[in-house]
C-alpha cells in the first residue's frame, strides 16, 4: 500500500510538473578554475554571466519557438602565475573583458536551431579585471594578484556570434542521442569557427531537442506545443575550433602597443562534460571544461581546465 502511494505521488508530481509553462528565465553562470582545482589559478580564470531569456509571443511559420536573450558578461585572463610582478614571467597577458549582449534564437520544426548574438563592451583596464580578481582572492584568502599594469590596453569590444545546431539521431530507448554543433565568431575580441557534437545521456527519457535544457530550448508560452519537463542528464561535448584572432592574447588591433602579447595556436580542442537537472521552476548544472593550449610558449603545456556552475529560475 505504501509503495503504491509513493508511485502515485511520484506520478502525480510529474504530471503537475509537466503541465507548467514558463516563458521567461533569469540565469546565472559562474566559471572558474577554482571549481576544478584549488591549486591552479591561471589562463581563463573566471567568468560571470547573467542572462534574461524569454520566448516570443508570436507564432512563427516553420518555427517551434523564437527565444530572445539579454546578457551581461565578464571574463578574466591571467598568466600561469597571477602573483608575479616580473613581466618576463608572464607567459600570456592579463586581460579583462566586460560586455553586454543581445541574442535571437530560432528553433525550427526540423529539429535544428540558428542563433545570432551581438556583444558590445570594453577590453582592458576599464573592464575592472584587476579589481574583480583581487576581490575574489580576498574572499578565499589568496595572495593579491600583481602584474595587472601589463594587461591588454583599453579598446572597444564588438563581436558577432552565430550558432547552428542540428539534431542527428537517438537510440530506441530515448536515453541517448547526438546533435551536431557549429559556431562562428567575428569581431574585435575574437574571430574563430568551430564544429563538434553533443551526446546526451538521460537518467530518464530525454526531452526533444526543441524542449531541452541541454540546448537552452526549454522555455514555452501558451502557444507552444511543449510543457515544462523533468530532466536529469549527463552530456559530453567535444569541439574543434580554428582560431584566426584573439585580442585577449594578441592585443586589440584598435589599440596596439600592449606590453605583453602572445601568439595564438590556430587549432584548439575543447571538451565539456556536464550534469544538468531540473527541480520545479529551477535548473541546475555543473560542467567540467578542458581545452588544449590557446597560445604558444605557455609554461603549462598540458591544456587548461575550469568548471562552470549554472543556475536558472523560470517565470511564467
Amino acid at each position: 500500500m505504501f509503495k503504491n502511494l509513493l508511485i502515485f505521488l511520484l506520478f502525480f508530481t510529474c504530471v503537475i510538473f509537466s503541465q507548467e509553462k514558463y516563458s521567461k528565465e533569469i540565469s546565472f553562470v559562474s566559471e572558474n578554475d577554482l571549481y576544478t582545482s584549488t591549486y591552479n589559478d591561471r589562463y581563463y580564470t573566471n567568468g560571470i554571466f547573467l542572462n534574461y531569456n524569454y520566448v516570443s509571443k508570436r507564432k512563427h511559420k516553420n518555427l517551434v519557438k523564437k527565444i530572445y536573450s539579454w546578457q551581461i558578461g565578464h571574463e578574466m585572463y591571467t598568466p600561469s602565475n597571477a602573483v608575479t610582478q616580473f613581466v618576463n614571467n608572464h607567459d600570456r597577458p592579463f586581460a579583462g573583458y566586460l560586455y553586454a549582449g543581445f541574442g535571437i534564437k530560432k528553433v525550427y520544426t526540423n529539429n535544428s536551431s540558428f542563433a545570432i548574438n551581438y556583444k558590445l563592451g570594453i577590453l582592458g583596464p576599464s573592464a575592472f579585471g584587476k579589481e574583480l580578481q583581487n576581490f575574489i582572492h580576498n574572499l578565499y584568502n589568496f595572495p593579491e594578484a600583481v602584474g595587472w599594469q601589463f594587461q591588454i590596453k583599453n579598446s572597444l569590444a564588438a563581436n558577432l556570434q552565430l550558432n547552428y545546431n542540428k539534431f542527428l539521431f537517438k537510440e530506441t530507448t530515448n536515453r541517448f542521442d547526438v546533435t551536431w554543433l557549429n559556431t562562428a565568431n567575428a569581431g574585435s575580441v575574437n574571430t574563430n569557427i568551430g564544429s563538434g557534437f553533443i551526446a546526451r545521456i538521460g537518467f530518464n527519457a530525454l526531452q526533444p531537442f526543441s524542449n531541452s535544457i541541454a540546448f537552452n530550448n526549454h522555455l514555452n508560452n501558451q502557444k507552444s506545443t511543449f510543457f515544462r519537463a523533468v530532466e536529469t542528464l549527463l552530456y559530453i561535448k567535444p569541439m574543434v575550433n580554428y582560431v584566426l584572432y584573439d585580442a585577449t592574447l594578441q592585443g586589440n588591433f584598435l589599440n596596439k602597443g600592449s606590453v605583453v602579447t602572445s601568439f595564438i595556436n590556430p587549432v584548439v580542442f575543447r571538451l565539456e562534460v556536464g550534469f544538468l537537472f531540473t527541480a520545479k521552476n529551477v535548473n541546475f548544472g555543473y560542467v567540467f571544461n578542458y581545452n588544449t593550449n590557446k597560445s604558444k610558449d605557455l609554461k603549462n603545456n598540458t591544456g587548461h581546465t575550469f568548471g562552470a556552475i549554472k543556475l536558472s529560475y523560470l517565470l511564467k
